[in-house]
């Protein structure tokens, strides 16, 4: 095959490796940044066409990459990881030449010409071993497990490790498909579950083929396949848009606990769409898809594996009690479908849009069942588990997520601003109008700052940079001096004045500090003051 190396790599690499301190790699760019061979081709379709031998822990088939010419271009970079090979790629019944960059990259040379505005096709044929996970959902790959009866129990998750880890495809997320078909080929005696509605099911005297489509845009990693004993039982819930199917695939030994712990979608559905609107994908339905892992959001083919129990396994994450109300991998992932699978982030660095907005809304779940005291218990009570060891956002175009605290000191953050808000319909049509304004939509963090900055009527930038681009925690600071109280901000960014409710001898009282840590002193006598704990700051008594 014809060796070619577009200068702008061989320029990168240089800049990449001669300063090795920098702690990234040609791999990280070429799978975390809208390259020149991404950039001039916009998805339309997938049909990802697949058989699985569990036996083996083997795949092959191949994917049909279905594309919008944006820019006519010849190169074309599509992304599959090692162990899996590509075998070929055609294009209009022409066998296409292409070349492996770094590990997980392979730059596809195109023959025919490429018109802007006309839509084209590639198919990619591939095999192998896939990576298997490890630690699921956490280490992605293939899970590769048996049920008590010994059948075999398969499923996949990819988040961050990037979708090519088992199939090939444009692996960055600015760039979702408008739909997708998934076929796959299993053993006769199990079936696979994969996103959207089933289509039609084949079989042969050995194997059995599921046929699925998904009607709405998906993220790559929102793909995937679940291969077991599968029984099925289903229900219908009146939404905000009429009739949504919910679907549940369970294993056949464990149906009876499936339909007592799965009375939960119902309540679920009901508290998130009073406060992010409707569901986003009533076309593909609702399902639950019980897997060998703990969990994952994968979009309309949520998957489930915490046990049947509520918490985290069994765990209140707040300590709080509340945190037992609830099966954690029901509410937390389901969330997802509209802040992951619906409002999708362009850049991983920015995925606190995902996790963060879905750590809240368990406490949203909580505000709308059993009222906002029970709520603010829990999500204060998950503060423990916040490390601040660095920023929440990480670093673009490098596929480098920020740190795990996008979870908690993210819900806690948002959990602040409805404090700052100070109007509970306003912060619930807040929430409503994101999900309505980037409905199906890739976005970034400034576009959500901006938003929620606009319908609050607030300049946000410092509070969000703040607890979004540091790890630092504000620090007010204060001290009585007869009938006045002086205070200030420490540990703080630039322009950071936020507001605070503060209990004064018991008496609500808010103060509203100067920026860049300089004093104010009001005529407040007191002997007492307690920072309202619903704000997401520290004090320190001078």
């Amino acid at each position: 095959m014809k060796r070619f190396l577009p200068l702008y790599f061989i320029l990168l690499s240089y800049v990449l490796f001669a300063q090795e301190d920098m702690g990234f790699t040609q791999d990280d760019f070429l799978r975390g940044s809208i390259t020149p061979e991404r950039e001039w081709w916009d998805l339309t379709f997938y049909h990802l066409d697949i058989e699985v031998r569990p036996d083996e822990k083997y795949i092959e088939g191949k994917n049909a990459i279905r594309y919008k010419v944006l820019t006519p271009k010849k190169i074309m970079q599509i992304d599959l990881q090692p162990p899996l090979r590509i075998d070929k790629i055609l294009q209009n019944g022409k066998e296409l030449s292409y070349k492996k960059e770094g590990t997980n990259a392979y730059m596809v040379l195109l023959v025919d010409e490429q018109k802007a505005g006309e839509e084209n096709e590639i198919v990619v044929y591939y095999s192998g071993h896939p990576k298997e996970a490890i630690r699921a959902p956490w280490d992605g790959g293939f899970s590769w497990k048996k049920d008590s009866n010994g059948k075999h129990f398969v499923a996949t998750s990819c988040q961050g490790l990037g979708a090519s880890v088992w199939w090939p495809n444009k692996d960055h997320m600015y760039d979702e498909v408008d739909s997708m078909a998934i076929s796959v080929t299993a053993p006769k005696d199990i079936m696979n579950v994969s996103n959207g509605r089933l289509k039609k099911i084949e079989e042969t005297a050995t194997t059995k083929t599921t046929h699925w489509y998904v009607d709405s845009p998906i993220n790559n990693y929102g793909v995937n396949v679940n291969i077991g004993d599968y029984v099925h039982f289903g229900e219908k819930y009146p939404g905000e848009k009429g009739e949504l199917d919910l679907d549940y695939f369970v294993l056949r030994e464990n149906l009876d606990k499936a339909k007592v712990q799965f009375k939960q979608t119902k309540p679920m559905l009901e508290a998130f769409e009073h406060w992010f609107g409707p569901y986003p994908f009533y076309e593909d339905g609702f399902k639950l898809v019980e897997v060998p892992y703990l969990g994952m959001e994968h979009q309309s083919s949520i998957t489930y594996g915490n046990g049947y129990q509520n918490g985290y396994r069994g765990t209140d994450l707040s300590d709080s009690g509340w945190g037992l109300k609830f099966d954690f991998i029901i509410i937390h992932e389901a969330g997802h479908e509209w802040f992951a699978n619906s409002i999708t982030y362009k850049d991983i660095a920015d995925m606190w849009i995902h996790e963060s907005f879905t750590a809240y809304s368990e406490n949203l779940f909580l505000d709308y069942h059993h009222g906002t005291k029970a709520a603010a218990e829990y999500v204060i009570g998950t503060r423990k588990r916040i490390l601040n060891d660095r920023p929440i956002i990480g670093r673009y175009n490098l596929n480098k997520r920020g740190s795990g605290d996008m979870y908690y000191k993210g819900s806690n953050m948002l959990h602040t601003l409805r404090q700052l808000v100070e109007d509970d319909e306003l912060w619930r049509q807040v929430l409503r109008g994101l999900n309505e304004t980037f409905y199906h939509q890739t976005v970034t963090t400034e576009q959500i700052e901006n938003y929620i900055s606009e319908k609050t009527e607030k300049d946000l930038s410092a509070f969000f940079d703040q607890y979004l681009r540091t790890k630092d925690i504000p620090v007010l600071e204060y001290d009585f001096d007869g009938n006045k109280l002086k205070y200030r901000y420490t540990n703080v960014v630039e322009d950071f004045d936020m507001p605070v409710r503060v209990f004064l001898d018991g008496k609500e009282h808010w103060v509203f500090p100067k920026k860049n840590s300089e004093w104010k002193t009001e005529r407040l006598k007191g002997e007492e003051l307690t920072i309202d704990a619903n704000f997401y700051i520290k004090s320190k008594s001078l």
